[in-house]
C-alpha cells in the first residue's frame, strides 16, 4: 500500500511493497545524489514516517557507513557490507525500496554473519533506468545473481523481506545451487495474495475506517485517475500506516526511500486496486515444494497487506520450511519484536 501525508503532498507511490508505507509520514523529493553525478529519476522520494524517536529512525540512519558499488548486468548496484562471517544477502521490499529500512534493524545480525545490504536497479544510489520499461521482476533475481558473483561469494544466505521475499523464491527456484539458506520474511507467495492483502484488504480498512477518504478516492476513480497517480496518493494522505503495518503504532520511526517508477512498472499503474504489471503473473505457490535449500518463512499476526490468512498457507505449500508467526508484529517482526526475530533467524542461520 502507498501514502504519503496530506499535509505534504508527493506523486511518490509507497507500499508493502513499495511497502511503502506512511503513518503520519513527511515526504521530499530530495533523493541521495546518484554515482557520477547522474540526476535521480523522477518519482524517487524519500519518506521519513514518525513515530517513536528511539526507534529505527532517519538520525539513526544518516550514521550508516558508505558503501561501494559493483557493476552487474551494465549497471552499477550500491552495497555495502557489515560483520564477519557467512555472507547473509537482505533483499529490501517494494518494488521501488532502497535498503535504507532494513538499517539499522538488521546490523544486529552483523555481529554473527556477514550483512550485506544492496540497492536493486533503479533504487537508492544504485543506477537509474533510462527507460522506465528496463525494470521488471526477471531484472531483479537476475541483479542478485549478478551481485553475487561481482562480490566473488559462493553460496549465500539469503533474506528477503516483503516484495524482497517474492524476489528471494524466485531466485531459489532459478538459481539453488547458489543458496545455502532462505529466509522469508512477511511475504506473498503471488498474485492473489498480493491482491488479496495488499489490495483487497488495505481498501477495506480504508472504506471502514476512513470513509470520507474513500469516497474521495471513488470519485478520483469515476474520473479515471488511478493509484499510482499523485492525485491519488494526496487523497490517502490521511490514512495513518499503522492501519497495515503496524501492530504497536510507537514502533513506526522508520525512513523509506522509494522510486515511484519501479513500483509502478513493476507491479502496474493501478498497483494498489488492481495488481499489474510482472507481479500479476507471478505464482508460486505450485513449485515452492521444489525449493529444497533450508527456509525459514516469517509472518506477522497483525500484518495487514501480507496477511496471515495466506502467509499460513506456507506451512502446506512448503512443508519442508520452519514457519514462525510473530504474534506482535504487523509487517516488521525485526522492529516490533526485534529479540525474538533475532534469535529465531541467528538460530536457523547457525543450524
Amino acid at each position: 500500500m502507498r501514502f504519503t501525508e496530506s499535509t505534504v503532498p508527493s506523486a511518490a507511490p509507497l507500499t508493502i511493497a513499495s511497502i511503502v508505507l506512511a503513518c503520519g509520514v513527511s515526504c521530499s523529493q530530495a533523493e541521495p545524489p546518484l554515482p557520477g553525478g547522474q540526476a535521480p529519476a523522477s518519482g524517487a522520494t524519500t519518506v521519513h514516517v514518525s513515530g517513536n524517536p528511539t526507534a529505527t529512525g532517519s538520525k539513526q540512519q544518516t550514521s550508516e557507513a558508505e558503501g561501494q558499488f559493483a557493476v552487474v548486468n551494465g549497471h552499477r548496484l550500491w552495497y555495502r557490507i557489515a560483520g564477519q562471517g557467512n555472507p547473509l544477502l537482505l533483499i529490501p521490499g517494494g518494488p521501488g525500496m532502497s535498503h535504507t529500512y532494513l538499517y539499522p534493524g538488521l546490523e544486529r545480525l552483523a555481529s554473527s554473519f556477514r550483512v550485506i545490504y544492496f540497492d536493486a536497479f533503479g533504487r537508492g544510489q544504485s543506477d537509474r533506468a533510462r527507460n522506465p520499461s528496463e525494470y521488471s521482476f526477471d531484472h531483479d533475481i537476475e541483479d542478485v545473481e549478478g551481485l553475487r558473483i561481482a562480490l566473488g561469494l559462493n553460496r549465500i544466505a539469503v533474506y528477503g523481506q516483503s516484495y524482497g521475499g517474492m524476489v528471494a523464491q524466485g531466485y531459489a527456484l532459478r538459481y539453488p545451487q547458489s543458496i545455502s539458506k532462505l529466509i522469508l520474511a512477511n511475504t506473498l507467495h503471488g498474485a492473489e495474495m498480493w491482491q488479496k492483502g495488499n489490495d483487497d484488504n488495505t481498501n477495506n480498512e480504508i472504506q471502514n475506517q476512513f470513509p470520507e477518504v474513500w469516497a474521495e478516492l471513488q470519485q478520483l476513480r469515476a474520473q479515471g485517475v488511478l493509484s499510482c497517480d499523485s492525485a491519488y496518493q494526496t487523497a490517502q494522505g490521511p490514512v495513518p500506516a499503522s492501519l497495515f503495518f503496524f501492530y504497536d503504532p510507537s514502533h513506526a520511526g522508520i525512513a523509506f526511500d522509494s522510486n515511484s517508477e519501479v513500483y509502478c512498472r513493476i507491479a502496474g499503474p493501478d498497483a494498489d486496486v488492481v495488481l499489474g504489471g510482472d507481479m500479476a503473473s507471478v505464482d508460486f505457490r505450485r513449485r515452492l515444494k521444489e525449493i529444497h535449500i533450508p527456509t525459514l518463512v516469517l509472518a506477522g499476526r497483525f500484518d495487514r497487506v501480507v496477511i496471515p490468512r495466506y502467509s499460513v498457507q506456507y506451512r502446506t505449500l512448503m512443508p519442508q520450511a520452519e514457519f514462525v508467526m510473530f504474534e506482535r508484529s504487523g509487517h516488521f517482526p525485526f522492529i516490533e519484536e526485534p529479540e525474538r526475530h533475532d534469535a529465531v533467524v541467528s538460530a536457523f542461520l547457525r543450524e
